[in-house]
């Protein structure tokens, strides 16, 4: 069924609270965990990043889909990885010459259904003081108390595994087979940008799967590790655990990014923890705690690393810590060459201010 700009949809929040407002994308019902993202830019690689698998985003921007999609540059894998999408201002059609498509086509090819004409700034204030939470957004069934045994059905995200649904199925190559340094990549949701700069920097790349062994990633011989992003909670993830603490107890040098960073500390007997609201943007500040200096991070996430423990740990160093809410955002080990950050370097779209970390981390093989 076509979408008209007329068509009604319902957004309903899990503590029952309703906004109404015009369809966009497919017509048709869908649920997720509801949370926002204040980039004011980069629409395409928000919705495809596996990390956010499961979710439904809100766009504080107040207009979305103007300058349209181009298909592989500015994606950040192979589809749209959101379970539906909320904004202000939907344009249905876009002024940008080399754009491939219509954002409205785009939704409409991948499944995604979504809801225009909300203020999503009340929206932005309600979960940020009630919390994040499960939501459903329909443009078929209009009738709350129905939406709401539908809503019923969505599992929530504590407790949810979902790497093993994003992430390749295959093993399979990136870069230059002749390049000096080889660097095995465990796929808990990688993000293309991501592997980009580490082809960059003269890695060739060997992506496995999540639930790959250590034994099976040693057998390529590889110069160092790498541990992805990735949707869902960290704490139920207990063989990407065990994977990388064979890969940290063995000397290899190790770099994890985002769930990645989480497992890392889980490995070296840190836990996590489900945040109130996550941090998701592109504004983020981030202080460096061992050079001094501040940046601007790019960041997507729910969960984060328990401070207290972090800190009371005799082999683990605090690195970087969040300005805002004085979260951890980076570690390393001190009796290993292993270190990870909560925030996103390759940071496409946004500053550039972190790109240093894959210098160290390629400086380290």
């Amino acid at each position: 069924m076509k979408v008209t700009q007329s068509q009604p949809a319902i957004l309903l929040l899990e503590d029952g609270t309703v906004f109404k407002g015009n369809a966009l994308g497919k017509i048709g019902t869908h649920g997720g965990e509801i949370c926002f993202n204040t980039g004011m830019t980069g629409y395409q690689e928000i919705y495809t990043d596996p990390s956010y698998f499961g979710q439904v985003v809100v766009n504080t921007t107040s207009h979305i889909g103007n300058y349209g999609v181009v298909e592989d540059l500015e994606a950040e894998s192979s589809s749209v990885k959101i379970s539906g999408m909320v904004c202000n201002e939907f344009s249905p059609i876009h002024s940008r010459k080399t754009a491939d498509d219509s954002l409205q086509n785009y939704f409409e090819k991948a499944g995604i259904v979504g809801i225009s004409g909300v203020d999503t700034r009340q929206i932005v204030r309600h979960i940020r003081e009630a919390g994040v939470m499960n939501c459903i957004i329909s443009s078929e069934i209009l009738d709350v108390e129905e939406l709401k045994k539908e809503l019923a059905k969505v599992p929530p995200m504590e407790g949810l595994e979902l790497s093993s649904q994003v992430c390749t199925q295959e093993t399979y190559f990136l870069g230059n087979p002749d390049a000096e340094k080889k660097v095995a990549v465990l796929d808990l949701g990688v993000k293309k940008s991501i592997l980009s700069n580490l082809t960059d920097r003269g890695c060739y790349l060997k992506v496995f799967p999540a639930k790959t062994s250590f034994e099976e990633m040693k057998a390529w011989n590889p110069d160092g590790y790498f541990v992805s992003n990735g949707p869902g909670d960290p704490a139920v993830m207990p063989y990407a655990v065990e994977t990388v603490k064979q890969i940290v107890d063995g000397n290899n040098p190790t770099f994890g990014i985002c769930l990645g960073h989480q497992i890392l500390a889980q490995a070296s007997g840190l836990s996590t923890y489900k945040m109130k609201n996550g941090h998701r943007g592109l504004n983020h500040p981030v202080k460096n705690l061992v050079t001094g200096l501040s940046e601007i991070t790019s960041q997507n996430h729910g969960f984060a690393v328990k401070m207290e423990e972090l800190k009371a740990a005799s082999n683990v160093e605090l690195t970087h810590i969040n300005l805002n809410d004085q979260t951890v955002e980076g570690l390393r080990r001190t009796d290993k060459p292993a270190f990870s950050v909560q925030h996103h370097p390759e940071a496409s779209p946004g500053p550039h201010d972190s790109r240093y970390l894959f210098d160290n981390f390629v400086g380290m093989l």
